[in-house]
């Protein structure tokens, strides 16, 4: 479906005149991305060696804190910045919900989807119109996100059978094409409702890649019937 007439006026307009919680956004951005790497690390590193000295593992937590209190303190102030206040934390639910169940050590899996959350608005925000660059982008970080997850989750089990960083990428990579070897498979609910979650975000991926493809073979066949001199078709 095409733009109107008002709604690219609509679009020139927000983009000339940004509300305060976009003006807010975009001078955090940068911080933002780098503390949420900074969380991300501090979660993945203790997952894939476990054999960490107490002083490191101590560090770690507070870092994830410190970051976790900065990612608090930023939705409260897109949260007062906004012009309806309810309508903005009802449309930010995700937001409001990985800030405050965290907490609880069996729901620490949110932590990483704060720091996809993040990552995903960064690459929203710039890489408009490279639907390639974005897609490619976004599949290795989800692969990397559920690998750590679901290691996370499955590695202290009894019966787990995904048990190194190895092992978790190579089923993030198979679950996320839905390709589904099963010679690596979780036991645990939470491992199993990563998967339900990655394959569900590798059918939307695959999607856009099949998408973009046929995109571009319709372009390419539409460059080459318009160029001087083409046989009609027919």
């Amino acid at each position: 479906m095409k733009p109107t007439p008002e709604t690219a006026t609509a679009a020139t307009a927000r983009a000339e005149h940004p509300s305060r919680v976009e003006r807010w956004e975009r001078r955090t951005e940068i911080p933002m991305i780098l503390m949420a790497l900074a969380l991300l690390a501090a979660y993945a590193w203790p997952v894939i060696d476990t054999s960490l000295p107490p002083t490191l593992e101590q560090f770690l937590r507070t870092v994830t804190w410190t970051v976790w209190g900065a990612f608090a303190v930023d939705f409260g102030i897109r949260f007062s910045l906004a012009e309806r206040r309810l309508r903005y934390a009802l449309h930010h639910w995700y937001d409001v919900l990985m800030i405050a169940v965290p907490a609880f050590r069996p729901l620490r899996i949110l932590r990483v989807l704060s720091a996809a959350r993040l990552l995903n608005r960064m690459l929203t925000r710039r890489l408009v119109g490279r639907t390639s660059i974005y897609v490619a982008l976004t599949s290795i970080v989800c692969v990397f996100f559920g690998a750590i997850a679901v290691l996370d989750v499955e590695q202290g089990h009894p019966d787990a059978n995904i048990t190194t960083i190895g092992d978790a990428l190579w089923w993030a990579v198979v679950t996320s094409a839905t390709v589904g070897y099963g010679d690596f498979y979780p036991v645990t609910t939470a491992g199993r409702l990563i998967a339900v979650g990655l394959m569900l975000i590798g059918i939307a991926l695959l999607g856009s890649v099949t998408a973009g493809v046929a995109s571009w073979a319709v372009s390419a066949v539409e460059k080459e019937d318009s160029e001087p001199g083409a046989r009609p078709a027919g």
